[in-house]
């Protein structure tokens, strides 16, 4: 008996030594890591890295920028389900413990002791919470003390409902997802709010393994770990058997689903993010901002697919260049192995297929596109495809179509209809599209390449390229300020130039290669002739011209000071371009471009509004835009324009139908850019065609063949539904019948009497009196004012 006593009292004071070196033990680490540790309050105000995201004007997605996607949610508005799923999974007696789960303790340390190995086993929420937003992921004995003390400091500072709020809110759960909402739209391309129980379950079965074991990746993985959470939930009391047994049963949808991007406009995305990064820094991508730009969705589609349009059929004029690749087929004989192959060539524009083609004969050819669907080509697929030798030069027509493809070639398709595919080539050449809104400068459209993946280069505002005779109006323009008016005539003649600047002798054409002698600036510039243009430039004053450019925006270090400047030899972009013609298109005034609207913070609240300048010829504004040019000088600079539309070299605009479309066409020193800049009611555009290495476009391809059908297609459909633009006569013009011929009041002798519109000081010289003589012919107006 006094042995069991000694025994007993050397047990207890075992257990008391124990317990107190356990409580001083504790006490000691506490003290040491105490002053370690971070303040619990800091959670009361924590920001989730929420990615920057960028919308159209009306509020469609363009693009969202952020290396984790995240979606808070308020504890409030997670599903009842969806919280009892994660405490079933993580931690089911999270409601009662202190942030430390004893028993769950103990059963890591009787794992340490029998197989020697460090776990996380007993980590509850609270602690998982603790180490996911304070401590790195390193096991170490000093960091999981750490967890536990900092997880006690957070019940004491939290209620549950925050710190669950925290917890559903930052959880990695793959894919990039960060939190339950993420989750749910990622794998599911839901809210939180329209998921089932059995993907409920999945989602909470995710934090032990995200990268590993989610349904994208290792989806038998997901299943059991899913079906393992519903027992949970069910052992529990959670869900009855035959709600348990459905969900079990039920099979894993899942699926990655990417932003749904609403607005195809990658490079003006990409230009609010680098704008958002230049405000911000690298908080941009993570502070939850929300961009809204001035983008028009349906303009913004209308020019992407009037630019793709435009590019492939001067693709489709130039040849065939041969396949992308090709590979040994023999080497590739599955499915999955031509699946590898063809991920290696990702779909182009959205549009343009890769296919592997795997028999070929004179009438058809099989090629395979992926995932085991094999599609025909006829020889009406392939009947375009010449060989390509140069821009100016294609081989002969293909008699059958396996003169143009062969097994084993990896080339693009084009599905034209559910059953059509056709084959196409990615475009060589490149373009870009601007159009603006020319009463505020703001950017409506904005394409700045083929497909903004496979070469994210702006071209739109990035680009200096020569603009040729798509300049020529503001030579135009300067002359009209200085005494000149539409009538005034130059005579389009040969000259020989010497000039230092141009490297010695400079002999300018016109395109035609004919001269036409003398010919009134309207009809001039209505028909591109370079010699009167030259001639003016010279008559004006190259410095006078070249001072003038500042009024429509342009630099005028970038523009040569020769008459070389007459053709365009500088370099504007596309933009700068829109810009420009935008003066002409207000009647007059300066507006710079911008695109973002406004931002918006995290919260809502709006962190910059945007008020531009604005033209208000009728009524007071906020800012209003700086006029640089008269009215009266934009009014026949835009009469002068429509009439390369209504009888000149922009002549496939007149497919719009539209009296008030104005504009010009541009082609560069050995057709190397194609361009047309113009307007109709009160949007400004720009098109613009050529390489990117500087080369020709080869013969016969000017911007009137290039760009303008473009710019034609985009305006139809930005033009719909808008009404026609009627430009008033600017108060003190004067209509005037002129000879056609000599630009000077009629005569006995006129042939042919045209009406022309001057300002007082630009009225023909008063003629003598004449004795009565035959009539003018007065029927044959160039213009309609």
């Amino acid at each position: 008996m006094r042995f069991l006593i000694k025994s007993l009292v050397f047990g207890l004071m075992a257990v008391f030594g124990v317990f107190t070196l356990g409580v001083l033990f504790t006490a000691a680490a506490y003290a040491y890591l105490a002053p370690q540790m971070p303040a619990v309050e800091t959670l009361r105000d924590v920001r989730f890295q929420v990615p920057l995201r960028v919308y159209s004007r009306d509020g469609l997605l363009m693009a969202e920028y952020g290396e984790q996607r995240r979606e808070p949610i308020a504890i409030e508005d997670v599903p009842e389900l969806m919280r009892l799923a994660f405490l079933a999974a993580e931690d089911d007696r999270f409601e009662s413990h202190p942030g430390v789960d004893h028993v769950g303790l103990i059963r890591a340390a009787l794992n340490l002791v029998a197989t020697g190995e460090k776990t996380q086993g007993g980590s509850t929420i609270t602690m998982q919470v603790a180490r996911n937003f304070f401590l790195d992921r390193e096991k170490t004995y000093t960091r999981k003390l750490t967890e536990i003390f900092l997880a006690i400091r957070i019940e004491r500072e939290l209620t549950k409902d925050e710190i669950l709020e925290l917890y559903l809110n930052k959880i990695f759960l793959g894919h990039r997802a960060y939190g339950v909402r993420a989750a749910a739209q990622v794998y599911y391309g839901v809210d939180v709010h329209d998921l089932t129980l059995p993907q409920i379950a999945t989602i909470a079965g995710l934090p032990q393994a995200p990268s590993r074991a989610n349904p994208i990746t290792n989806p038998t993985r997901a299943v059991a770990r899913r079906n393992y959470v519903l027992g949970r939930m069910h052992e529990l009391g959670y869900i009855d058997t035959p709600t348990f047994e459905a969900a079990r049963q039920a099979p894993e949808t899942a699926r990655l689903h990417n932003p749904v991007v609403q607005v195809d406009a990658a490079h003006v995305a990409e230009m609010a993010r680098l704008e958002m990064v230049a405000r911000f820094g690298e908080a941009a991508h993570t502070d939850g901002y929300r961009v809204y730009t001035s983008l028009d969705p349906a303009m913004q589609g209308a020019a992407s697919r009037a630019l793709r349009a435009g590019l492939m059929a001067y693709d489709l004029r130039h040849g065939y260049r041969g396949p992308e690749a090709e590979i040994d087929l023999r080497r590739h004989d599955t499915d999955e192995a031509l699946d590898r192959v063809l991920a290696q060539y990702p779909r182009v524009a959205g549009q343009l297929w890769p296919g592997v083609v795997l028999e070929a004969n004179a009438d058809r050819a099989t090629v395979y596109v992926g995932r085991g669907q094999r599609v025909t080509l006829n020889r009406a697929a392939v009947e375009w495809a010449r060989p390509y030798v140069d821009e100016s030069t294609r081989g002969p027509a293909p008699r059958g179509v396996s003169d143009v493809v062969r097994p084993g070639h990896v080339v693009r398709l084009l599905r034209e209809t559910e059953d059509r595919w056709v084959l196409r080539q990615v475009p060589a050449v490149e373009g870009a599209l601007v159009a603006l809104d020319a009463r505020d400068g703001a950017v409506l459209a904005l394409v700045g390449g083929y497909d903004f993946y496979r070469s994210n280069f702006n071209r739109a505002v990035r680009a200096e390229r020569q603009p040729g005779s798509a300049f020529k109006p503001f030579i135009y323009s300067a002359a009209l300020d200085h005494g000149y008016s539409p009538a005034s005539v130059i005579n389009d003649a040969p000259i020989v130039i010497e000039d230092v600047s141009l490297q010695g002798e400079w002999r300018p054409r016109n395109y035609s290669g004919r001269f036409y002698g003398p010919t009134r600036l309207r009809e001039a510039l209505a028909h591109s002739r370079n010699l009167v243009s030259i001639r003016l430039l010279d008559e004006v004053g190259v410095n006078r011209v070249h001072g003038y450019l500042d009024r429509f925006g342009l630099e005028p270090a970038r523009h040569p000071r020769s008459l070389s400047m007459a053709l365009g030899s500088g370099s504007v972009t596309p933009l700068e371009l829109t810009r420009a013609y935008g003066v002409f298109a207000n009647g007059g005034y300066r507006v710079e471009p911008w695109f973002i609207e406004r931002i918006e913070n995290d919260a809502g609240e709006v962190v910059f509004l945007n008020v531009p300048r604005r033209v208000c010829e009728s009524s007071p504004c906020e800012a209003p835009a700086e006029r640089t040019i008269p009215a009266s000088n934009a009014y026949q600079m835009y009469s002068m324009m429509r009439d390369v539309v209504q009888s000149g070299t922009g002549g496939r605009a007149r497919a719009l139908g539209r009296e008030d479309v104005a504009g010009k066409t541009g082609t560069t020193n050995e057709l190397r850019d194609g361009w047309f800049a113009g307007f109709g009611g009160n949007i400004v555009s720009t098109a613009w065609v050529g390489f990117d290495q500087y080369t020709s476009l080869g013969r016969r391809e000017t911007g009137g063949s290039t760009a303008l059908p473009i710019w034609v297609d985009f305006m139809g459909e930005a033009l719909k539904g808008q009404p026609q633009r009627r430009w008033s006569q600017p108060s003190g013009m004067v209509s005037l019948r002129i000879d056609a011929e000599t630009g000077g009041r009629v005569t006995s002798r006129t042939q042919r009497a045209i009406f022309e519109v001057f300002t007082p000081e630009q009225l023909p010289p008063e003629l003598p009196r004449e004795a009565p003589g035959p009539r003018a012919d007065e029927h044959t107006p160039e213009s309609i004012f």
